[in-house]
Formats: C-alpha cells, structure tokens, sequence
C-alpha cells in the first residue's frame, strides 16, 4: 500500500452500501410523479449496470413495450432532481453508514501521507450528502479532488472520471490505487492506467474481477494487511 501516492475511491457501493438508499428514492420518485414504476432488488440489480440515473430510467422507459411514458430530456432531468433531493434526505437522517473498516482504512492512508480522491458516476450532490451525514464537515475536505459523473462526458465504465481525477491529483495512473466495487469502477480506472482494489459489495459481488490489482471482501483490517494480489 505504501507504494502509492494516492488512493482514488468509487463511491455507491465502495465507500457505502448506498445502492438500496437510491433504489428507495427512485421507486418514491416514481409514486411521486405518478409512473406506474416499481424496481425490486432484482430489477435495480440489472439496471445497475447501466451507470447514471437518468440514463437508468431512460433505458428503464425503452424497456416498457408499446406503451412506455414520454420521458424527454426536461422531464427526466426533473425526476432526477427530485431523486436527489430525497435520496440526500434519506442519508441526512441515517439511512446508511460507511462501510465497516471505511473509517480506519481512510485514517491509515492519511497516516502515511496519502492523498484521498473520488471518481464516481453518481451526482456530486449524492456524494456531498453521504460524506456530510456519515463524516461531518471533515467529509468535505477529506477528499480533494472530487469529480463526480456529471461533470465528465462520458461516465464509467469510460474513464473520463479517473483521467480527470489523475489531472487534478497531478499524478500518473501508476501512482495512484483506485477503490471500487463493480466491473464497470474496474474498466474505467483500467483503461486510465490505474490498478485497482475490488472490495465486493452487495450488489456486484458475484462479478468477476480477473484484472483486478486485488480483490477483497471488506474494508476490515485493511489498512493494517497485505494485499491479496490477483493472478
């Protein structure tokens, strides 16, 4: 771990296990605005492999047959900001915690001189929300560079969030480890020249995570071990 300058963390999912805090704000949008919609684990379990939530509910739409609802780019855009909005009143009143061993792996990292930084496709809204209520105010400057998925053209598992990240951290890919919990998190910091750490999460642990630097099954007692490196 030493060997890197700094330590690029994905955020749903990697950080917290927020993806059930989402599904719940989409399925309350939806009641909200009166779509006959409901994802059930199942259902938010494929979609997740479609990164973005307006891009989720779009291809959700496309899915509906011969009768799916009129999304334009305005009413889309409208469904996601009210998403947002309750999804970071959910986290605001303890919906979701870090992960176990989040907070000692991040203090150890800090102990050795590293750099934190997030590259995530959720909004930059969602990840602000989740550090304030689960961190305080020293969430908010923990983590410097934060580039979030709407800030980029092209979210994962394109690598536009990490090669933004590596500008503003002024490093090589090779300096820096990336921490994710999905094979899309794992192609897009791939194909920025980042090795990365898989730390399996509920939804994509069944994934295959081959070209992985390494792969884990928690943050616990992390920070103190050696990395079980991948063939």
């Amino acid at each position: 771990m030493n060997r890197f300058s700094a330590l690029i963390f994905d955020v749903d999912g990697t950080l917290a296990e927020t993806e059930e805090v989402h599904r719940r704000a989409f399925n309350e949008t939806f009641v909200y605005f009166g779509l006959d919609w409901n994802w059930s684990t199942e259902v938010y379990g494929e979609l997740l492999l479609v990164t973005g939530g307006k891009e989720r509910m779009r291809h959700f739409a496309s899915l509906q047959g011969k009768r799916p609802p009129a999304l334009s780019d305005q009413r889309l855009a409208e469904l996601h900001r009210y998403k947002t909005a309750r999804y970071a009143e959910l986290i605001a009143a303890g919906a979701c915690q870090l992960r176990p061993g989040v907070i000692e792996f991040i203090n150890t990292a800090l102990a050795r001189g590293q750099r934190l930084a997030i590259a995530t496709t959720t909004s930059r809204d969602n990840v602000d929300a989740l550090l304030r209520a689960t961190l305080g105010a020293r969430g908010l400057g923990l983590f410097e560079p934060i580039v979030a998925g709407d800030e980029v053209a092209n979210k994962k598992p394109a690598p536009d969030v990490y090669l933004k990240a590596l500008d503003l951290l002024g490093l090589p890919g090779h300096r820096c480890l990336a921490i994710e919990d999905s094979r899309n998190g794992l192609m897009s910091a791939s194909r920025a020249g980042i090795p990365v750490l898989i730390t399996r999460s509920a939804y994509f642990r069944h994934e295959t995570f081959d070209e992985a630097f390494a792969v884990v099954d928690s943050f616990s007692g992390l920070g103190e071990k050696n990395l079980p490196v991948c063939a």
